[in-house]
Order: C-alpha cells, then structure tokens, then sequence
C-alpha cells in the first residue's frame, strides 16, 4: 500500500487509519523511523515495561527463593 502523507510546519504526520489498523497501531501507540539506503522505513514498536527492583523487592525475592527452595535436598 502506498500513500501520500502530508507534514505538517512541526514536522509532525498522521498515519492514515487503514495503515494504522493494518500494522496494528491504536492510540497511544509507538513506531520506530529508521533511515535506510532506500528512504526512511516506519514500522509499529513495542514497549515493555520495566520494573526497577529496590533493595527491599529484592530481599523479597531471595525470601521467597528460600522458601521455594526449603523441601529440596542438593547433592554436593
């Protein structure tokens, strides 16, 4: 599929809607513009959140690994 796309003075585009829908895009989504040889190549992104672990979620962790691991017997 091929489309004209106007841009506006702040450099900004609209994606029509067919082409939104057929990549999957909704509101609030992301694309990833990557230049090419061949011109600039835009496609969906994903994003994935990202947990960053205090020392207290840690010491959780290891808790809970402790107690996971209590009725297991390890050969040395």
């Amino acid at each position: 599929m091929t489309k004209v796309i106007n841009i506006n003075g702040r450099g900004t585009l609209t994606l029509p809607k067919e082409l939104r829908q057929r990549i999957g895009l909704t509101g609030g989504g992301q694309v990833v513009a990557e230049e090419t040889s061949e011109g600039i190549l835009i496609r969906a992104g994903s994003m994935f959140p990202v947990e960053i672990y205090t020392d207290k979620r840690v010491a959780e962790f290891s808790r809970n690994n402790e107690q996971a691991l209590a009725g297991f017997r390890f050969k040395k």
